[in-house]
C-alpha cells in the first residue's frame, strides 16, 4: 500500500548535457500532472507523461525539470550587416552635415541587433535519453517515500480497526439487555399511571416485541465486523487500494449511523459516537493512499 505524498529528485549528465528532474506529489481523486519545464523542452512532456502513468496510479504530481547545456560552441554568434550598413550610412549623412565621423567597428557591435546570438541545434533524443533516466531516478525515489509513508498509514489504520473492533464488542455485549430494561422501564411507569390497575401483560409483552424489532442493531454489528476484516485483508494488498478503503468506509459510516438512530440506549449511543471518530479517523487516511 502506497501513499500519495511524496518527493523523488533524479539526476542524469551525457553528451555535456545534464538534466534534473524532481518531481513532488500529493493526494488527488486522479492522476494528475502539471509539467513545469524549461523554454524549448516541452516536447519531454509526452515522454515523462508516459513514464510516470506506467508507475503510478493516483496522485497530483508536479514535474520539474531544470537542463544545463555545457558543450563547447552550443552558442553561434554572427552579424546582421544589413543593420550594421544602415548605422554607417547615417554615420556618414551625420558627417555630411558637419558632426565628427568617429564611428569604429567596436562602436558599431555595441549598438542594437547588430549581433545575433543563435543556440546551436540539439539532439532532441538525445535530451530525451537523459530526461528518462533522469526521470526512472526521481520515479525510484518518489516511490519509495510514497511506499515508507503507505506503510506508516497502514499501521495507523490497523490500530483504529482495533479500536472500532473493541468498540463494537462493548455495543454487542450491552445489546441484549436494552430490550430487558425496557420493559422493566415501561412496566414500571405504566404501573406508575395506573397505580392499583394491574397493566395487561400481553399488550406489555407485544410492545417490547415490537421495540426489540425495531432496536434490533445484530445486522448492523455483524456487517461492521464484516466491514473491519475486509479493511485488514485491502491492508495487506499490493497494487492500489485507496478507492477501495474509500468506497468500505463509507458503508461502515453508514452501518454506525443506522446503529445511532435505532439505539434507545445511553451506553450505546457514547459508544456509537466514539465509533464514529474512528470511522472519521480512517477516512481522513485513505484520502492520501493511493
Amino acid at each position: 500500500m502506497n501513499s500519495m505524498t511524496g518527493y523523488g529528485k533524479g539526476v542524469a549528465e551525457r553528451h555535456d548535457r545534464k538534466i534534473t528532474i524532481e518531481l513532488k506529489s500529493v493526494n488527488h481523486r486522479y492522476l494528475d500532472m502539471c509539467f513545469k519545464l524549461p523554454r524549448g523542452l516541452n516536447f519531454l512532456e509526452e515522454c515523462l507523461r508516459k513514464e510516470i502513468q506506467k508507475q503510478i496510479s493516483r496522485g497530483h504530481i508536479e514535474i520539474y525539470c531544470v537542463y544545463e547545456d555545457n558543450r563547447e560552441g552550443k552558442n553561434k554568434i554572427s552579424i546582421d550587416t544589413v543593420a550594421a550598413k544602415q548605422y554607417f550610412d547615417i554615420g556618414i549623412k551625420l558627417q555630411e552635415m558637419g558632426f565628427v565621423n568617429d564611428i569604429t567597428a567596436s562602436q558599431v557591435l555595441k549598438l542594437p541587433e547588430v549581433l545575433i546570438t543563435q543556440d546551436a541545434e540539439d539532439d532532441e533524443q538525445q535530451i530525451k535519453e537523459i530526461a528518462l533516466e533522469a526521470a526512472a531516478q526521481a520515479l525510484d525515489n518518489l516511490k519509495q517515500m510514497r511506499k515508507n509513508e503507505g506503510r506508516a498509514l497502514a499501521k495507523d489504520i490497523r490500530t483504529k480497526l482495533a479500536s472500532m473492533q473493541r468498540i463494537l464488542n462493548r455495543i454487542k455485549e450491552k445489546a441484549p439487555f436494552v430490550c430487558e430494561e425496557y420493559r422493566v422501564k415501561l412496566k414500571q411507569r405504566i404501573t406508575e399511571i395506573l397505580k392499583e390497575i394491574e397493566p395487561d401483560e400481553t399488550r406489555l409483552l407485544n410492545e417490547v416485541a415490537y421495540f426489540a424489532d425495531k432496536s434490533s442493531i445484530d445486522e448492523e454489528l455483524t456487517r461492521l465486523f464484516s466491514h473491519i476484516e475486509q479493511g485488514r485483508k485491502i491492508l495487506r494488498q499490493k497494487s492500489a487500494v485507496g478507492r477501495q478503503l474509500d468506497f468500505l468506509v463509507q458503508e461502515m459510516n453508514r452501518e454506525a449511523n443506522t446503529i445511532g438512530s435505532k439505539s434507545n440506549d445511553l451506553f450505546i449511543t457514547r459508544n456509537v459516537l466514539e465509533l464514529k471518530g474512528e470511522i472519521e479517523k480512517i477516512r481522513e487516511q485513505t484520502q492520501n493512499i493511493e
